[in-house]
């Protein structure tokens, strides 16, 4: 049996086969994502790959710039070739839950900007319906708290998240993150307008039907699932 870290290596070692030379490339945030990240550097330092990174977190950025990629700003660029990512969860309608690693609102940016975009995951993500992994919510820090009570009355189980220390999770932006414990999301669109349009909300974690290609890491060699609505 391949161990979860192998799977998400040979994922993310294929994804790499995607980045070609001129590239504009999105680089998620992710434990999976590290793996893809690091045999780009491997394919920069033995095979010349020459490409630029537009990364979703400041870890990804210093990883990136370890191997001597060159990172730019997203708005230094009109549009991105290819954006590989991880997800917590993807479903059968490739909707997707993001933000485990706190990075929702930045992958979000990215996204929106790409031209094509590929999720890299281990077979524990794809599931029958998302919400069993809590769903991140980024809110700013004023008025959080109300937030997080407005949550509470429409019965979202929300939990504010917290670090070691016990102090509020900050993403790159400073902001707070909260997640939803909700167990499964039947309409997930509707929950999206609904969480979009509450004040104190920066972005939340729901993905629907954005991602072109998924990548799954499998016993028998990853596996390639494409969207049919894209």
């Amino acid at each position: 049996m391949a161990t979860q870290d192998e799977l998400k290596k040979a994922a993310g070692i294929k994804a790499a086969q995607l980045v070609e030379d001129g590239m504009i490339v999105g680089l998620g945030t992710g434990s999976t994502v590290r793996f893809f990240v690091d045999e780009l550097g491997r394919r920069v330092q033995e095979e010349g790959l020459k490409f630029t990174g537009v990364t979703t977190s400041v870890r990804t950025k210093e990883q990136a710039e370890g191997y001597g990629i060159t990172i730019v700003d997203v708005d230094d660029v009109d549009r991105i070739d290819v954006t590989v990512d991880g997800a917590d969860e993807v479903d059968d309608r490739f909707d997707g839950i993001k933000g485990g690693g706190a990075a929702l609102l930045w992958e979000k940016i990215v996204a929106t900007n790409s031209n094509k975009i590929v999720w890299i995951v281990d077979e524990s993500k794809v599931v029958s319906t998302i919400g069993k992994f809590p769903l991140p919510v980024e809110v700013i820090p004023f008025g959080a708290g109300h937030v997080v009570k407005l949550f509470e009355k429409k019965g979202y189980k929300p939990v504010l998240r917290l670090d070691a220390d016990g102090e509020p999770v900050r993403t790159d932006e400073k902001n707070f993150v909260v997640d939803l414990h909700m167990e499964r999301i039947d309409n997930p669109q509707e929950l999206a307008e609904d969480l979009i349009h509450t004040v104190g909300v920066v972005e939340h974690g729901l993905f629907l039907n954005m991602v072109d290609t998924v990548i799954v890491g499998d016993e028998n060699g990853p596996r390639i699932l494409t969207n049919p609505n894209k």
